[in-house]
């Protein structure tokens, strides 16, 4: 044998042992595992090393995270007696609905409370005047948890509040995720600093990459003011989302204000965010968490997610939910890569006579994953769900209705990303006053929406379809 032979022998063994390494560890999850393998076809070794650097889930250490953070959360939740569960409000709908009240009580780490006051925000410019207007009003501290945060103009104006609030001696306090602000400069931060705020990076992007965890991106959009006012939902800071990005035009999004029970909940996830990204929590957490005098009896649950595919908290909770639809199911979504239990959740409905309606972008902000979705979509219209298309400008809520009895707003998106790779946080709603805001939502997104016709989407041209075909492959990866 020539030393030629020799090499294309270990070149071919190397070439095979890719494939058998992402079978291994990835056959529990068959679309993650069937994307490595075509990128890994499709271009060998450069795939493999791509899935080592940034696909590999690191197991041991993401399961040893949640157990940790689960045991945190629930000592939280124990010190605070004056948290209202839904056991004391039998009236509600959603007692009514025993399997779906027990499933979520056994889901999360919180409880569904039932003392708070809900406001829903439609779109950027509502939301940042809500939220500058009580950050104006805070006494002790302000705390942000962010994915994206840019220094434009809308970045410049929480900038000139939280840096005169800090002056004054309330604690400021900033998580940014290193990728989704990775435009974020140092004269930003530098100004947060020197007022006296203090700033935190989650995953900074080369430490992220050496330490392979680049993948898994903190996605969360939190707000929280003197422990009593918080915000939760789809809006970054920047100026796309009151519509001034020129190939976006019109931003469409949802979040929600929120004072009650539930605040002590997300002021909870920022705690245990701040400890993570800094390797040293606040002194004294209690001084944080503080008793209200909200009467309203809204019931509101705070659902976390992260990364793991054994850590399916938000896919339980969307698919318990749909399980007990009885007459509709609305989502809205601007990525729609579902995870094959929730695919299949919105099929079984649609077949069964539920009103299944789903809103999706008309323009996206990403190319590849619009003709993902599109790829998605095929299926959901044979089964009978009605599928829209947005057409005002780029969609980016993330809403679910179903039936009257409950309601989702948060940041996760209707995608494998969202569900198994970022860290997420979803607020439940069981109320009738913001489900039907939720709803009036919904209907005036679908009067400026395009409903897709089967016919006409299975006569799309080759082209389209070979792109979308390619994308699905690969969806799970984006």
């Amino acid at each position: 044998m020539t030393a030629w032979t020799g090499w294309l022998i270990a070149l071919l063994a190397a070439y095979f042992l890719q494939f058998v390494v992402i079978f291994i560890f990835e056959h529990r999850r068959q679309a993650n595992m069937t994307a490595w393998l075509f990128l890994s076809f499709v271009v060998p070794f450069i795939g493999f090393a791509a899935y080592y650097m940034i696909g590999r889930r690191r197991a041991q250490l993401v399961q040893a995270s949640a157990a940790n953070d689960q045991k945190e959360r629930l000592a939280y939740a124990e010190e605070r007696s004056f948290i209202v569960e839904t056991s004391e409000w039998e009236e509600s709908a959603l007692a009514r609905e025993s399997r779906l009240q027990q499933a979520l009580a056994r889901l999360a780490p919180f409880p569904v409370t039932g003392r708070n006051r809900t406001r829903v925000l439609t779109n950027g410019e509502e939301t940042y005047h809500t939220m500058l207007e009580a950050m104006k009003d805070a006494k002790h501290h302000i705390h942000l948890d962010y994915y994206t945060i840019r220094n434009d103009g809308v970045g410049r104006r929480f900038l000139d509040v939280l840096t005169k609030k800090a002056r004054r001696g309330v604690e400021v306090r900033m998580i940014y995720d290193g990728i989704g602000s990775l435009a974020l400069d140092e004269a930003y931060l530098n100004a947060l600093r020197e007022a006296g705020a203090e700033c935190r990076c989650f995953a900074p992007p080369k430490a992220a990459f050496l330490e392979r965890r680049i993948n898994f991106r903190n996605h969360r959009k939190i707000a929280l003011i003197d422990g009593k006012v918080g915000f939760v939902g789809g809006i970054n800071i920047g100026d796309e989302y009151i519509g001034l990005d020129p190939k976006l035009g019109f931003w469409r999004d949802t979040h929600l204000r929120v004072e009650g029970d539930a605040v002590h909940y997300l002021q909870a996830m920022f705690l245990h965010d701040w400890q993570m990204v800094g390797g040293s929590g606040i002194p004294n957490p209690e001084a944080y968490m503080h008793e209200h005098s909200i009467d309203d009896k809204e019931r509101v649950m705070i659902v976390p997610g992260r990364p793991g595919s054994n850590d399916r908290d938000i896919v339980e909770a969307f698919v318990t939910a749909m399980a007990a639809a009885r007459k509709r199911i609305y989502a809205t979504t601007p990525y729609f890569i579902p995870d094959p239990v929730i695919a299949a959740s919105l099929r079984i409905a649609a077949r069964s006579g539920i009103d299944v309606k789903l809103i999706i972008p008309g323009v996206s902000d990403s190319k590849l994953v619009l003709y993902a979705t599109l790829s998605y979509v095929r299926d959901m219209l044979e089964a009978g769900v009605r599928v829209y298309r947005y057409r005002k400008g780029f969609i980016h809520a993330k809403v679910m209705i179903i039936d009257d009895i409950f309601a989702s707003v948060g940041t996760a998106n209707l995608d494998m990303r969202s569900l198994y790779s970022n860290y997420e946080l979803l607020a439940l709603l069981f109320d009738e006053k913001p489900i039907r805001r939720l709803e009036r939502d919904f209907m005036e997104d679908l009067s400026v929406s395009e409903e897709i016709d089967l016919h006409a989407f299975t006569s799309r041209p080759g082209k389209q379809k070979a792109k979308e075909a390619v994308m699905h492959i690969l969806s799970p990866m984006l």
